[in-house]
């Protein structure tokens, strides 16, 4: 039977006077998340956290791990805290604009659940290959699909970080819903942007490769973040399947 070992971290950078992003790690309930929380200040930390502390509430009384129950809880999570959040601003106006980018990762039997909305990132390392999972639903990233720029400009574009879609900004959350199988020896990588941003994705890959155990392959994908400028917050959580 496959077993997931987890490992999570997270980092103030070298730039910011706070940390909005928020991770979990539960090898009890078999998942885990990072969040990246917009809107400044208190609003966008507390925007993660309610995403967070949503998630841990709906998976705490889950003893069913069939595919379908897990995808239940995953959209139920995002959907759950979607609403707390808007209900939230609407109780507080000067929070206006708050909300978060999440990826949570949940596992069943051999296979796994992914919900992703906005710039953070799901990558799956396997057969020493890196594959980001997950797309950014950043206005840069739609040029690119509709032919207007290169991806090659993605990284100085002035417009990179244009987020089109987050948890707490609309009452319909367009979530985006992967599975697929896990292998012996897969390591998922869920992040921030403050790392993506930061670093390439042929130097995470050569980190994840590394013959280091878990625990240093996160604070090595930290160290180099801020070692390029550390200009946001950084959060790692890997998820190697053994």
């Amino acid at each position: 039977m496959l077993r997931e070992i987890f490992c999570g971290k997270t980092d103030i950078g070298l730039r910011r006077s706070n940390n909005e992003d928020v991770f979990i790690i539960s090898p009890e309930q078999g998942f885990c998340l990072a969040a990246d929380g917009m809107g400044g200040e208190a609003a966008g930390e507390l925007a993660s956290k309610i995403f967070a502390d949503t998630a841990r509430e709906i998976f705490a009384d889950n003893t069913n791990h069939s595919e379908k129950e897990i995808l239940y809880q995953v959209k139920k999570a995002f959907s759950f805290a979607n609403e707390k959040i808007l209900d939230h601003v609407t109780q507080n106006p000067n929070h206006e604009g708050m909300g978060c980018t999440a990826e949570l990762l949940a596992f069943y039997e051999d296979g796994f659940a992914l919900g992703h909305v906005g710039d953070s990132r799901t990558y799956r390392f396997r057969n020493r290959q890196l594959r980001q999972l997950t797309q950014d639903h950043t206005l840069v990233q739609q040029q690119i699909e509709e032919g207007l720029i290169s991806s090659d400009n993605i990284r100085n574009h002035p417009l990179r970080n244009v987020v089109l879609r987050a948890i707490g900004q609309e009452r319909e959350l367009a979530l985006d819903l992967l599975r697929g199988k896990i292998l012996p020896g897969d390591l998922f990588l869920l992040c921030s942007d403050g790392l993506t941003d930061m670093i390439q994705d042929n130097q995470i890959q050569e980190i994840l490769h590394s013959d280091i155990e878990i625990h240093g392959k996160a604070d090595k994908l930290i160290e180099s973040a801020k070692a390029a400028g550390g200009k946001d917050n950084i959060t790692v959580v890997l998820a190697a399947i053994t």
